[in-house]
């Protein structure tokens, strides 16, 4: 018998999987392991040696920074560990713009005092670890499985910070087990006043895409949408607000905008296509103000129970789950019972499976674009009856469904990720 999840406890896993972030999270947890290590030095370190698994390698090699220009995890870490707090987790780089903190991580970059390296045969797909020296002190820091998750703290060979962790075998293990009925069934009797936070988010990530649609950022997606409606060229309707909303915040992010975005399962695109499309349909719509709460929750929940399965980081793109949750919360607004919602994830696992994680970069957008167009289309589909049973991964049983794409995700896809890896390596090399 599956052991009954409590209200409290979801809400206390609504608001784990969901924290402010600022720039994307796997530059981030470097920066954060970093900035750990400078704090146990007292000091600026003269060498730093940042050690990564080959997932937030390939995540870090391409995505800007925020508040610098620039791309990377060198210029991450060096942040880090000049301006970086830990107490500040997943918005660890919030002070670069303050003073000369830039220049002087620059500095850093110009001796030669970073390096990262990619370390194989680490034990989960999400490892940080940072190495700092100061004078004759070494400060060893280790961040696993979760991008604040600090496991390891070591001073010249001495244990500060010493957290058990179990690897993760097929799911995660810290968090008690949802299912999509027990989420439905929360999101139908919690009251409403206990799940409000979860606004905070949307006007975090609202935000961030006004910003988007202002600058010049990335692919200007949600930009050329808007001014096409404008021209004549597309309807101003459900589908293209929701696009030009999450686009423009992608856009922005990966762009090195310097706004926080509220994340889910660690992401901060993920976020942005749980949160962004389930605003503009609610505004869309007309719907209350508590509606609004219930289907940001969720949204957020739906998304974090199928992450259970897949882990934060791996060769699927998690845009997928994240419009899962998206086009799950779309349905609830247009009125749609357990059913149908049911039906609208079974949708997005017949369609958009299989997409792939090419590292974070400026393209991530175009991502957003297809789940948050895949998440309205389900919807719509589900209101009219539409729907897929028993084909191909989608089986009969919803749990089952997501077990098949948290499979495909982890073991079916383990080549795929070594395949991408292998070719942005071979690539970097190249250039």
């Amino acid at each position: 018998m599956m052991y009954q999840v409590t209200n409290e406890q979801i809400i206390n896993i609504l608001k784990q999987e969901s924290v402010p972030a600022l720039g994307c999270t796997e530059p981030v947890a470097c920066a954060l392991a970093c900035a750990r290590c400078r704090e146990e030095l007292e000091g600026v370190p003269e060498k730093v040696e940042v050690l990564v698994s080959g997932n937030i390698y390939k995540n870090g090699m391409g995505v800007g920074i925020p508040g610098t220009g620039m791309t990377g995890l060198p210029i991450a870490a060096a942040l880090g560990v000049i301006c970086g707090k830990s107490c500040y987790g997943l918005e660890v780089l919030k002070d670069v713009s303050e003073g000369n903190n830039l220049d002087l991580a620059k500095e850093l970059l110009e001796r030669h005092a970073i390096t990262v390296k990619m370390k194989t045969n680490v034990e989960d797909k999400l490892y940080a670890e940072a190495i700092c020296q100061r004078g004759e002190d070494v400060v060893r820091t280790v961040i696993i499985h979760a991008h604040t998750n600090i496991v390891l703290v070591e001073k010249n060979g001495n244990v500060l910070v010493n957290r058990e962790y179990q690897v993760a075998t097929g799911k995660k293990q810290y968090r008690p087990e949802l299912s999509v009925a027990r989420i439905w069934k929360f999101i139908q009797e919690i009251d409403v006043n206990e799940i409000e936070f979860v606004l905070e988010g949307a006007e975090m990530n609202k935000a961030i895409s006004n910003e988007g649609l202002k600058g010049a950022y990335g692919l200007q997606i949600g930009k050329t949408l808007q001014e096409s409606i404008a021209k004549g060229l597309l309807e101003d309707d459900l589908l293209n607000n929701a696009l030009i909303r999450a686009t423009a915040a992608s856009d922005a992010r990966m762009d090195g905008c310097a706004k926080p975005v509220m994340t889910n399962s660690g992401s901060g695109n993920q976020g942005i296509t749980v949160i962004l499309p389930v605003v503009a349909a609610a505004e869309r719509f007309g719907s209350t103000r508590e509606q609004l709460i219930r289907a940001l929750a969720l949204s957020n929940l739906v998304a974090a129970h199928i992450h259970y399965y897949l882990g934060h980081l791996s060769a699927l793109c998690g845009i997928l789950i994240a419009g899962m949750g998206s086009a799950s919360a779309i349905t609830y607004l247009m009125g749609g019972s357990y059913e149908q919602v049911v039906n609208t994830i079974k949708t997005m696992c017949s369609n958009l499976t299989g997409m792939v994680c090419d590292g974070a970069k400026q393209g991530c957008a175009l991502k957003v674009y297809s789940g948050v167009s895949a998440a309205v289309q389900a919807a719509l589909l589900s209101m009219r009856g539409i729907k897929t049973n028993n084909d191909g991964i989608v089986e009969d049983d919803i749990e089952k469904t997501i077990r098949n794409v948290g499979l495909i995700g982890t073991a079916g896809m383990e080549q795929t990720d070594r395949t991408i890896l292998d070719i942005m390596t071979k690539k970097g090399m190249e250039n």
